[in-house]
């Protein structure tokens, strides 16, 4: 039985490729180094990524248990490094727009999961979609990663844009990706947080930035966490400072729990 509710952090990006999956699937196991114990989920329901990361084959996905086929704690993966997954599906078209009885069947699985959870990682799928905000409103913290390239940045800021005017929400922490400096990254964050200032009149939070590697494009074919072959670069160092930093900005904790999650979920039904 639970007894407590994990912190829910859902990892978004306005645009595709920005490397948000790669980041979303080392964090998981920085967490684990960290002695938290992680449930990873794959949101983007109708294009499986996650399980490609990791270099599994699940049997069982996400579109089992929206088919009353399985429940989650039939589809959930235990990676050898400790990390809990749930998997999505891929190529299914139906599962790209969930209906408000598929939002409620998950909120209820994810509440009647049976093991303590410290962190609850949640990968979003690139966009603005009605999945994706979703997914998004409910978590404690929504941590949007983008590029210096202009239209990923233009694209957070409709994700942002979206997510605060239509759900409320206001806490964004913001990850640099793929920078070849840190001018790069503090002129990067620097725009997108004047243009959200200005007209959200909204702070955004800096929590870092991680440098280019060429290496992570190695990692990503071979299809092993980066943080697993190169421990030491400085990405994987990066990546650890702001995976800390994101465990001490306080949530609100009246995000959470039953309640909250079927409110959300008849408000974005």
């Amino acid at each position: 039985m639970k007894t407590k509710m994990p912190r829910i952090i859902a990892v978004s990006s306005g645009k595709g490729g920005v490397g948000k999956t790669h980041i979303v699937a080392n964090m998981a196991l920085i967490f684990r180094g960290l002695q938290k114990k992680v449930l990873l989920m794959d949101a983007d329901v109708g294009l499986s990524n996650i399980d490609i990361m990791f270099g599994i084959a699940p049997k069982y996905n996400i579109k089992h248990l929206l088919m009353d086929e399985k429940s989650f704690k039939d589809i959930i993966v235990s990676y050898s490094d400790g990390v809990d997954i749930i998997p999505a599906s891929s190529g299914i078209r139906e599962l790209t727009q969930l209906s408000l009885e598929q939002k409620m069947k998950i909120i209820t699985e994810i509440e009647n999961i049976d093991r303590d959870y410290d962190i609850f990682l949640i990968d979003v799928g690139a966009g603005i979609s009605d999945n994706i905000t979703f997914f998004c409103s409910v978590a404690h913290d929504n941590v949007v990663v983008l590029n210096s390239e202009p239209t990923s940045i233009a694209d957070a800021y409709a994700l942002i844009k979206i997510l605060y005017k239509e759900y409320g929400e206001k806490n964004f922490r913001i990850v640099i990706n793929s920078v070849k400096n840190q001018k790069e990254a503090k002129d990067t964050f620097r725009k997108i947080s004047l243009v959200s200032e200005r007209f959200l009149n909204l702070s955004l939070d800096y929590l870092g930035a991680l440098p280019f590697d060429e290496r992570n494009r190695d990692a990503i074919i071979l299809q092993k966490p980066f943080v697993n072959l190169y421990p030491t670069s400085d990405f994987s160092k990066k990546l650890r400072d702001i995976a800390k930093e994101l465990l001490t900005r306080e949530v609100n904790l009246l995000k959470g729990g039953m309640q909250f999650f079927f409110k959300r979920a008849l408000q974005v039904g």
